[in-house]
C-alpha cells in the first residue's frame, strides 16, 4: 500500500510540473500574440487598400499584365509556399496546414506532383522537417524566416517568387497559410499568388473598368508598383500565419493547463482514497491484534 501512495505522490509531483510549465508558455505565447496582433491589425487596412488597387488594375483590362505577372499560361511547374511555424506545442496549428497543402496538391496538381513538377517552399522549421522527411521536392532557403522575421526579410523571399515567375521556372505560385481572426480562431486558407487574378465580370457581361490616370506612364508605373504590392501582400500573409501561431499556442497551453488540473484533482482523489484504505487496513491490524492479545 505504501508503494501505491509513494507512486501516487510522484505522478502529482509530475503533473504540477507540466502545469507550472504550460502555465509559462501560456504566459509568454500571450505576449508574443500580443505584439503579432498589433503588426497584422496595422499592416492590414494598408495591405487591404493596395489589393482593392491591384484588383482595379486587372479589372481595368490591362494588357500589360498579360505578359508580365498576370500572365496565364500552361502549367508545367508549380510553387507551393507553406507556412508553419518554427515550434510544436501549439495543438493541431501546423498539422492541420500541412494536410491543407496536401489536399491542394492532390485535388488540383495530382498529375504534376507524380511527375516532380510540384516544389515546395517551407516558410518555418516544422514544415520543412515534414516536407522533407516526406520527399517533396523543397527549397529550405526561407525555412528560418520567423527568427529574424522582418519585412526586408520577407520581402527577399517574396522577389525570388516573382523572379522564378517571371523566368518561367514557375507557372503558378500557391500560398498556404493561417489567417488571423482572434487568439482562439485562425482560418485556414491557400490563395493563388501568381499570376495575378485578371478582370472580374458584372452579371451582364461587361466588364468592370477602374478610371486609372498614369503619370508619368502606364510602363513605368506598373513596373515598379505590382513587385511593391506583391511584396506587401506577401509581408501580410506571414504576419498573419505569426499571430495565428502564438493564438494557436496560447490557447493550446490554456487547454493543457485546465487538463493539467482535472487531472490534478483525479489524482488526488485517488491519493485519498488509497491514504484512507491504508489506515482503515492498519487500524484493523492493530484492533485484531489487541482482540487475540486479550483473548
Amino acid at each position: 500500500m505504501s508503494g501505491q501512495l509513494k507512486e501516487v505522490r510522484n505522478r502529482i509531483s509530475t503533473v504540477q510540473s507540466i502545469q507550472k510549465t504550460t502555465k509559462a508558455m501560456k504566459m509568454v505565447s500571450a505576449a508574443e500574440l500580443r505584439r503579432a496582433q498589433d503588426a497584422i491589425l496595422q499592416m492590414r487596412p494598408y495591405a487591404l487598400k493596395l489589393q482593392e488597387m491591384l484588383q482595379g488594375i486587372a479589372a481595368s483590362g490591362d494588357n500589360d499584365l498579360e505578359t508580365g505577372l498576370g500572365e496565364n499560361r500552361p502549367v508545367k511547374k508549380v510553387l507551393m509556399v507553406v507556412i508553419t511555424s518554427d515550434r510544436g506545442l501549439c495543438g493541431g496549428y501546423n498539422s492541420n496546414l500541412i494536410k491543407l497543402a496536401r489536399q491542394v496538391i492532390r485535388d488540383k496538381y495530382a498529375d504534376l506532383f507524380s511527375r516532380g513538377q510540384v516544389e515546395i517552399m517551407p516558410i518555418g522549421k516544422k514544415g520543412y522537417e515534414y516536407f522533407v522527411k516526406s520527399g517533396y521536392p523543397v527549397n529550405g532557403k526561407f525555412r528560418q524566416l520567423f527568427s529574424g522575421l522582418s519585412f526586408v526579410h520577407v520581402r527577399e523571399a517574396a522577389e525570388l517568387v516573382v523572379r522564378g515567375f517571371l523566368s518561367r521556372e514557375y507557372d503558378v505560385v500557391e500560398i498556404v497559410y493561417s489567417e488571423f481572426r482572434n487568439a482562439g480562431l485562425q482560418q485556414f486558407r491557400h490563395e493563388v499568388f501568381l499570376p495575378l487574378p485578371r478582370a472580374s465580370h458584372k452579371g451582364n457581361g461587361v466588364k468592370h473598368r477602374a478610371d486609372f490616370i498614369y503619370e508619368p506612364g502606364k510602363p513605368e508605373i506598373l513596373t515598379v508598383l505590382l513587385p511593391r504590392i506583391l511584396n506587401t501582400q506577401f509581408y501580410k500573409t506571414v504576419l498573419d500565419a505569426h499571430a495565428s501561431e502564438h493564438g494557436a499556442r496560447m490557447t493550446a497551453m490554456d487547454k493543457a493547463t485546465e487538463n493539467a488540473n482535472e487531472f490534478l484533482r483525479n489524482l488526488k482523489i485517488s491519493y485519498n482514497r488509497a491514504r484512507q484504505a491504508a489506515i482503515t487496513t492498519e487500524l484493523t491490524e492493530i484492533v485484531s491484534g489487541a482482540a487475540a492479545q486479550g483473548g
